[in-house]
């Protein structure tokens, strides 16, 4: 089991004004790919979503997947979902290179099928990596706050 990495302070404020559903869920979430990746560096987005994003490095474009959190739901977001085998056909979107998970309850992403799709996604990261990464397990806010 490893140590709980706390959710950053200028992330929890927005994650408060969630119900408690959604702040479960997501919190289990989170948990889930930090337990698959221990190492990986977490960028904090507050924009038309409220998301966490975990990279391999300290890069958005390093990313292997993302938790936008929106009004009423969350989603589990692939950087480069249309370069992965989905041999299960989990993915859903139209865009160039994103694809998602809907998510409404654990048993949406804690099974074998999306564990091997995380896995893919953190191991198509690492050979896609251009440069080293100076920093591991660290948390990026990138959140402007007036709190």
């Amino acid at each position: 089991m490893i140590k709980a990495r706390p959710i950053h302070p200028d992330f929890q404020f927005f994650l408060d004004l969630k119900s408690q559903e959604v702040i479960d869920l997501y919190s289990n979430l989170r948990h889930y790919i930090l337990e698959l990746n221990p190492d990986s560096n977490e960028l904090l987005y507050h924009t038309h979503a409220l998301t966490a994003v975990f990279s391999i490095s300290e890069k958005l474009s390093d990313a292997f997947c993302m938790i936008p959190i929106y009004t009423n739901h969350l989603s589990l977001g692939f950087n480069k979902g249309t370069l992965l085998k989905d041999p299960n056909k989990l993915l859903t979107g139209t865009g160039n290179l994103i694809r998602h998970i809907d998510v409404k309850a654990t048993i949406d992403y804690r099974n074998p099928k999306v564990k091997a799709l995380v896995q893919e996604a953190i191991d198509f990261a690492i050979k896609d990596k251009d440069k080293p990464t100076k920093f591991v397990g660290q948390t990026f806010s990138k959140i402007k706050t007036n709190h």
